[in-house]
């Protein structure tokens, strides 16, 4: 295990297309950062948020060249592909966790047996906002539980860092500063605790009654049992697949009216329950979008 727990740092979405991404999340208030392409065939439009983490919705921009990835053993691509055939174009499918030395996690990953296969290292232009570019760079370390096919978990490490001021990507009309929680869903959440705690490299667990909570460096991960879905997300979860899902993400906002002004002028349909505000699962989000006003 690391000293301290790594922090939370993306979150993939897959979906059907990144211009109907890119639309769904203008619509929910978020600013959404100009098209980029992986050179694996993938690509993505993220919405970097001020507490360093981001959304990283993700569409196929070449299957010619998915495949070609696939057949070279890019574990990123492939997880995606499988995802799309399992589950559907439209999801969340991975967990991803910052890092200093991908390499000492890789390490940990097949020590105890959840690698999820070969590490990743790849670069990709990146545009500002002003027009500028910048090449990012990237060292990707997978893990995986063999009995939770559709979610992937692994850690970045950046080699290139992006850009520090990227605070005309990081302001969003909704009031959104960041990413509270993360929330899993499994019938037997106590099941893959280890494995999580491995990922993360020694969080603090707290048990309760509805499932477990994980405490990442800067996020707290949920995983939560179909009861637990429905009591704090209102969220049906069916309790025949004994798989962990991704299912919702809790975002901090300054001021809740803000976010449910902006939602009623753009037509976004939410439900409220207890102090948070519920936007729905739509194509092109990916996940159930939760908002709470946590200072």
């Amino acid at each position: 295990m690391t000293s301290s727990p790594h922090p939370l740092d993306h979150l993939v979405l897959p979906t059907v297309n990144i211009a109907l991404a890119r639309e769904r999340l203008g619509k929910l208030g978020f600013t959404v950062a100009p098209d980029a392409r992986h050179p694996f065939g993938t690509e993505n439009a993220c919405v970097f948020l001020a507490d360093k983490t981001y959304l990283e919705p993700l569409g196929v921009a070449s299957q010619e060249q998915c495949e070609a990835s696939l057949a070279e053993g890019n574990v990123f691509v492939a997880r995606d592909q499988a995802y799309r055939f399992r589950v559907g174009e439209d999801g969340f499918s991975a967990v991803v966790f910052g890092s200093d030395d991908a390499v000492a996690d890789d390490e940990r990953f097949k020590a105890a047996a959840i690698s999820a296969g070969r590490m990743l290292d790849f670069s990709r232009p990146m545009r500002m906002p002003d027009g500028t570019e910048t090449v990012a760079g990237f060292r990707l370390a997978f893990a995986a539980d063999l009995r939770a096919p559709d979610l992937l978990a692994f850690c970045c490490q950046r080699i290139n860092p992006l850009p520090a001021d990227r605070g005309v990507l990081e302001r969003h009309e909704n009031g959104v500063t960041g990413i509270a929680r993360v929330a899993l869903s499994a019938p037997k959440p106590a099941a893959y605790r280890s494995f999580l705690e491995e990922v993360i490299g020694g969080p603090r667990v707290s048990e309760h009654s509805f499932g477990l909570t994980v405490k990442a460096a800067n996020a707290d991960l949920e995983i939560l049992t179909p009861e637990g879905m429905e009591a704090f997300y209102d969220l049906p979860v069916s309790p025949e697949d004994p798989g962990l899902r991704a299912r919702a993400i809790l975002f901090k906002t300054r001021d809740l009216s803000v976010t449910s002004s902006h939602f009623a002028a753009n037509g976004v349909t939410y439900t409220r329950k207890n102090n948070r505000i519920l936007a729905r699962f739509a194509p092109g989000q990916g996940a159930l979008f939760a908002f709470e006003e946590i200072a």
